[in-house]
């Protein structure tokens, strides 16, 4: 091989072959090749490369099952985008790369197009080198005399030029739309997409897209889930357009983080030897469960490959610490004691919410309320959450009422027949809402039911947060798995002032967090009636 191939500097080749010659120079793997559909043929190029790197660096390259699947899905006919969504270190960058180099060689069609263009797209240039240095230790595997084909530039940009077979370029870019203004590329891989800048990160995909049409290309959507639903990856996942195919290997949600089947199933390598193995998966999952926070938030985000936030800064409660509080329907403690009923009532085509809690047991309720125009399916396409209100809606937790508001009259008499006959004690919602709930207070028959307003501000809104939270974990909040309230503490986070006092606030614009609000009122309503020492009878001397 020649050393100057893989150099920079004035004297650093341009290319290797130039004219006609491009067409005829052999490429001594393609003689291996027999497949006809591109994803037969790719396998088999795969096969003949080696690890470039690991602790397998320099066997030969063997391809677990599930990367199979997806190899052979993503090139099937009439399939134009393929989307894996997998967990952290299941050598997704390592199988993008070997891709990458089968498009450039031109082994994935038998009469493949000349001057094929490869992209390989990832959230900034230094994983993009990743990807580089990926595709340059195949290529150092190959025989020297396919080597000699390569010219490589690694200076401003990171580029591999190949001049046999038509010949072909390849590009690692960063998450830059205008990177690629005016590509042609036959294959594009946008690596690690769910991390990529939403605005950017959205451009330079429909620049690819774009480009693809141009010469019948594909693309490859590759990385470990988003945080939400709302960002663009979950998207391709929840609703993929036609031409789609889509692979996820995310497990059930709400499973402790240490569960090693469903470990394994967000991390299928580990039971062929790729990536992390099961035993380190399950000893970082409870490291994880003893630091909490973030850390948890991470590994259920990266390694177990949930939909979960990262974000713990602001949060109200984290996904775990929300967790602790559910149990099985059969372990919810009884409807005991004193009733208070926590509302937050919705304004115009939004959500109003209810959260009944019984503080001398603990168990919680909450039912959320949507006005029927636009539809539940319309209003999850427009939120960003796909078939989520419609799933809430079959489970009983979501209910519809009225045409294009919620009529709070009748919205707060149909909440309390849902206590058959138990009386709430006192109804906690916002004080801004005070002449709306005087009426519906009336039109529903509990003008007699004492209601306490509590503001959503910086005063009232500190003290309940951090009532709420304390009765969360100190193990008084029991609640039966609730899909509408796990998402209403997913966006909802805590706005400090300067002073540091927390006020209730949304994660995105578009998320709902009326059943979280309600929720929080009742709590800490309950914990205040809780703290208050109970009055003893006078005694009457006679």
């Amino acid at each position: 091989m020649t050393p100057d191939l893989f150099e920079n500097g004035p004297n650093a080749p341009t290319s290797v072959l130039a004219g006609d010659r491009r067409q005829t120079v052999p490429f001594s793997l393609l003689e291996k090749i027999r497949g006809k559909s591109p994803g037969i043929r790719a396998i088999q190029f795969l096969g003949l490369l080696h690890v470039p790197e690991g602790k397998k660096a320099g066997k030969p390259l063997k391809l677990a099952n599930f990367q199979r699947n997806f190899v052979k899905g993503a090139l099937a006919k009439n399939v134009t985008v393929g989307v894996l969504s997998i967990g952290r270190g299941n050598a997704k960058t390592a199988l993008s790369a070997g891709l990458s180099l089968a498009e450039l060689v031109g082994a994935l069609e038998e009469r493949p197009q000349p001057n094929r263009e490869i992209i390989f797209a990832a959230r900034n240039r230094d994983q993009a080198r990743i990807a580089f240095n990926f595709l340059l230790g195949y290529i150092r595997g190959l025989p020297e005399a396919d080597q000699s084909l390569f010219t490589i530039r690694r200076g401003s940009k990171l580029e591999v030029e190949f001049g046999g077979n038509g010949g072909g370029l390849a590009r690692c870019i960063a998450a830059d739309g205008k990177s690629v203004l005016g590509g042609s590329p036959t294959l594009a891989i946008m690596d690690e997409r769910a991390a990529w800048e939403r605005a950017k990160g959205d451009d330079l995909e429909n620049a690819i897209l774009s480009g693809l049409g141009k010469r019948d290309g594909r693309a490859l959507i590759i990385s470990t889930s988003a945080p939400d639903d709302t960002n663009t990856f979950s998207r391709w996942l929840d609703q993929p357009p036609p031409g789609s195919y889509v692979q996820e290997h995310r497990p059930s949600f709400g499973l402790p983080a240490d569960d090693l089947p469903s470990l394994l199933a967000a991390n299928p390598g580990a039971s062929e030897g790729i990536g992390s193995s099961a035993d380190w998966l399950v000893s970082q999952a409870r490291s994880a469960i003893a630091r909490g926070g973030s850390a948890l938030s991470s590994f259920r985000n990266l390694n177990r490959n949930e939909r979960v936030s990262i974000e713990n800064r602001s949060v109200l409660v984290t996904v775990d610490e929300w967790l602790s509080a559910e149990v099985a329907p059969d372990d919810l403690p009884a409807r005991e004691g004193p009733c208070i009923l926590g509302v937050d009532l919705g304004g115009s085509r939004s959500m109003s919410a209810a959260a009944f809690y019984w503080p001398d047991t603990g168990r919680l309720e909450a039912l959320g309320t949507f006005p029927a125009f636009p539809s539940l399916a319309d209003r999850g396409a427009s939120d960003g959450v796909s078939g989520r209100y419609s799933e809430m809606h079959d489970r009983g937790e979501l209910s519809v009422m009225g045409e294009n508001t919620v009529p709070p009259g009748p919205w707060l008499a149909e909440i309390v027949r849902q206590l058959d006959g138990i009386q709430p004690v006192c109804i906690v919602g916002d004080r801004f809402r005070v002449a709306e709930f005087n009426e519906a207070l009336n039109k529903a028959g509990l003008g007699r039911v004492p209601f306490l307003w509590r503001g959503f501000g910086w005063k009232d809104g500190s003290e309940d947060i951090e009532r709420f939270r304390r009765a969360l974990f100190d193990g008084e909040l029991k609640v039966a798995p609730s899909l509408l309230l796990r998402f209403a503490f997913s966006d909802a986070v805590t706005i400090i002032d300067p002073a540091g006092n927390a006020k209730l606030g949304k994660g995105r614009s578009l998320g709902r967090i009326d059943a979280a609000a309600a929720t929080v009122l009742a709590v800490a309503q309950g914990a205040r009636m809780k703290a208050t020492p109970q009055r003893k009878a006078r005694v009457q001397w006679m």
